[in-house]
Parts: structure tokens; sequence; C-alpha cells
């Protein structure tokens, strides 16, 4: 694929995240004014919790690991052998599994969420019964997904998504007059089949795998190795998710609806996080793992450096904005129905908190996919426990009791920037991924600093009142403080966009 062609299918497959993330945030925004931060807002999040939990766990750790040894077969039979032992067995303990949840919904929600009520509790084990078994195809619509990304078909997963997201929305839209809350049971369950069914004709049509039922493989050694190197990367790669599951447990213990604020400020970091990083990533990790195959580690090490100065300006100047206007954006997006000022309030103050880590958050992801294509799993697996489970536990304990549920958030973001330098080091000392000058230069930081301050500034005077309103122009002078800004500070990736614009007024 062409350098040309690579950033058309990097922009096609962003804007159709974006729009997924639209629909994704829509349905924040449905739970919100349907029922703004009260129990069943509760109820209804940590319900889906399980289920987007092991989608983006377990699936992302199966097709991380698969692309990385698929990548690397030479004989067409084998790849078709491996594919099929890896579609039984991921339906057969998805299936497996599946049942345990439905089965086990009562003991399950009890154990990861002990601070409930009697009552939030009862809403939260009928809707997780129900939501349970979209897991299945869930983790089955990750995996196809990965398939179709290996022969460069990112058109249809990318779709599918959106097509999850947008199906579960109007569901619940259309039925939740006349079902209630079942709707959002209908919604999650038939979003994740329409998925896994798109992306199956996707695979039919181009006869890219035979769904064909395979017990083992000739050659077992790549079996093996993909469990030797799923294990590591399901706990490595799942840090994410576990903050945002252990956030909700011990938000379980603090006042009603706070779990629900929670939620709404983690997804709002993440729109620009994970449409930057689900778009590169979903593109380049397959040309990542083949360079890695190669041993070309002088283009491994340029797509490491890169990669993280696309993200520090992009994430970063994003965080900027985020912070300065976390209330209007908070009130532009959800104050509406049964979501009050007082909800507001609480979710703007989280955004805050959870926003200046939005960086390392995404960083921690890209670094750790350069571990996986190298095969040296084991260590981002290692910070990941310790920055999870370690560190952010600990700082839950000591910040929680004075600051509630910013101090949740503050535990996060701490955790994130701490595993991310831990990252870049052992990166540097094992891998021999280096940062160079051009991401240390001081021109990057004397622009985050500038754009930090005169956005800053233009926060504060705005003469108007409407949150959308000074969304909007807020909006429109913060991008034209990043050209200047980019344009005085001789940043390449945004003076030469500066200077075509410049041209074309003068022409």
């Amino acid at each position: 694929m062409s350098k040309k062609s690579l950033l058309a299918v990097i922009g096609v497959v962003a804007l159709l995240n974006i729009l997924s993330r639209f629909f994704g945030f829509f349905r924040e925004a449905v739970i919100g004014y349907q029922f703004g931060t009260s129990d069943k807002a509760d109820s209804i999040i940590l319900a889906y919790t399980i289920p987007m939990f092991l989608y983006t766990v377990l699936g992302g750790a199966i097709t991380t690991a698969f692309i990385s040894i698929y990548k690397k077969m030479t004989k067409e039979d084998e790849k078709r052998q491996f594919q099929e032992v890896l579609f039984t067995y991921t339906c057969i303990g998805m299936v497996f599994l599946s049942l345990l949840l439905v089965v086990f919904a009562g003991p399950i929600v009890r154990v990861l969420f002990p601070g409930l009520s009697a009552k939030t509790e009862e809403t939260t084990v009928y809707l997780f019964r129900w939501m349970a078994p979209s897991s299945l195809f869930l983790v089955l619509s990750m995996w196809l997904t990965g398939i179709l990304n290996i022969y460069n078909r990112f058109f249809m997963p990318a779709c599918s998504t959106l097509a999850n997201n947008a199906g579960f929305v109007v569901l619940v839209l259309i039925l939740y007059p006349f079902l209630g809350i079942d709707a959002y049971n209908i919604g999650a369950l038939a979003g994740a089949i329409v998925m896994c069914i798109l992306l199956a004709i996707e695979i039919k049509k181009y006869n890219i795998m035979t769904f064909r039922f395979r017990l083992s493989m000739k050659e077992g050694t790549y079996v093996q190795r993909f469990f030797r190197m799923m294990i590591p990367i399901l706990l490595g790669g799942a840090t994410l998710q576990f903050y945002f599951l252990i956030q909700r447990m011990f938000a379980s213990d603090l006042s009603e609806g706070v779990i629900a604020a929670l939620n709404y400020a983690s997804k709002l970091v993440q729109l620009p996080q994970v449409v930057l990083m689900t778009a590169v990533t979903t593109v380049i990790y397959p040309k990542l793992a083949g360079e890695a195959s190669k041993g070309n580690s002088e283009g491994v090490n340029l797509m490491y450096e890169k990669g993280l100065k696309a993200l520090l300006l992009c994430i970063g100047g994003a965080t900027v904005f985020v912070y300065v206007y976390a209330h209007e954006i908070i009130e532009a997006v959800f104050q509406y129905g049964s979501f009050t000022e007082d909800s507001t309030m609480l979710t703007a103050t989280l955004l805050k908190w959870f926003v200046i880590g939005m960086f390392a958050h995404g960083a921690n992801v890209y670094v750790t996919r350069f571990f996986y294509a190298l095969e040296r799993p084991f260590f981002p697996v290692v910070s990941g426990v310790i920055a999870v489970f370690v560190i952010n536990v600990s700082l839950i304990y000591l910040f929680m009791e004075s600051m509630g549920a910013s101090g949740v958030a503050l535990a996060t973001t701490i955790s994130a920037f701490v595993q991310f330098i831990a990252l870049i080091i052992v990166g540097k000392g094992k891998l021999g991924l280096s940062i160079r000058s051009s991401l240390l230069s001081g021109s990057i930081w004397i622009f985050l600093l500038l754009l930090t301050v005169v956005t800053v500034l233009i926060g504060w005077g705005l003469p108007i009142e409407n949150s959308i309103g000074r969304l909007i122009i807020g909006g429109i002078l913060f991008v034209i403080t990043v050209l200047l800004a980019g344009a005085v500070t001789k940043i390449p990736e945004i003076s030469s966009f500066f200077n075509k614009m410049k041209r074309k007024v003068i022409k």
C-alpha cells in the first residue's frame, strides 16, 4: 500500500470511527437524558461494563496475538488451518463463558460492585443477565475485524462498529416508550449480532476464510505461540479497561449517580484518544508486524518516533481544549431531560482530571503495540499490572476519602503517566526504541505552552454565556491559535499547512 493510499485509508477509518463514537456518545447522552446521574443510569452502565470489557480486552488480545503470528506464517495451508482452529476455540470458549455470565449474574455483580444498594443491585443483575450473551458476538467480531485488517479490508470493520453503536441507539429510542429499560437489553444484543453478521458476510464475499471447525493443526507450534503471546497481551492490553472496571468498583461505595458521572466523563475523554488510536493502530499494526518480521529495526523505530510525536501534538492539543471548555462540553452534550446542572458540575470536574492523562493512556496503547509486534509482551503486562492494581488502587485509597470521585479520576491519571515513563525507559533499553531529538525538541513544548496560555486566556475572556456558542467561537479561535503557534514555533506538520493556506489566501 502506497503512502498516499495509507493516509487515505487512515482518513476514512478515522471518519467512520468518529461517526461510530458519535453514536456511542449519543447512547450515553440518551442515558443521561432519560436517567441523568441516577441509580438506573448506574445500573445500565454497570450491566454493559463486562461485555464491553471482554470485547476490548479478550477480543483485543486474541486479535493482536493472531495478527502477530499470522503475519509470520508463509504456507497458505497452515494459515487456513490456523484461522479455523482459532475460530473453533473462540466460538466454544465464548459460548461457555457467556452461559456462565448468565447463570452467575447475581454473584458476579455482587462481587464486582459490592457497594450498590439493594434496588440498584437488582436492576443491574436483571440487565446484565440479558446483555451477557452479547459478549460472544462482540469478541468474535473483534477477531473477524483483525482478519479483514490483515487483508487491507478496513472499510467494513469500521462500518460494522458504526452499525453496532447506531443500532443500539436507534433500537433504544424506538423501543423505550414501549418496553422501558428492556430496550437497552435488546439494543445491546441486537447491535452485537448485526456487527458480527456484517463482518462474516464481508469475509465470505472475498473468500478470506472458511467458517469450518477444526480442533488442531499439523504444525502445533503456531497455536502454542499464539497462547503464549495472547495471555500476556490479555493482561497487558487490559490496562485501560481495568482502570474503568476499578473506577466503577470503588464508585459503587460512593453516592448514587457517581458511576454514571465517571462513565460520561471517561467516554468524552476517549473520543479524541480512541478515534486517533483506533484509526492509526488498525491500519499501522499489520504493517508494523510485517516490518518486525523482516527485522527492519530502522523502519520500526521510525514508526515509533513519528507515532509518538503525532500523538503528542494531536492529543496534547485536544487536552488543552477539553480542559478549558470542560463545563461547556458537558452542558452541550448531556444537560437535557433528567441531566441537571448538578450532574454537569460533577461530570465536568471529573472530566478535567481524566483529560490530563489522555495522552498517557493513548501513548501506552501505542507503545505496547511495538512490544507485541516484536513478541516481547512481558513488560507491558508487568507495568500494566503494577500501574493498575498497585499504584492506581493505592492512590484511590489515598485520595478518595478527601476528594471523593475526583480522587478516583486523579489516581487513574497519575498511574497512566507512571506506566508511560516505564514503557519508554524499557523500550529503549530492551527493544532499542529511542525517542530522538525531533520529539524532545523545545519547539513542541513551546508550541503546547503557547497553545495552553492563549486558550486559557480566550476561555476566560469570551463574553458569551451560551455553552454551544462558547464552544463554537472557542473552537474556531482554538484552531487559529494552533495554526499560528505551529507557524511561530516551526512545527513542520503545522507550519507547512499554515503556509499553504496563507499562499491560497494571497492568491
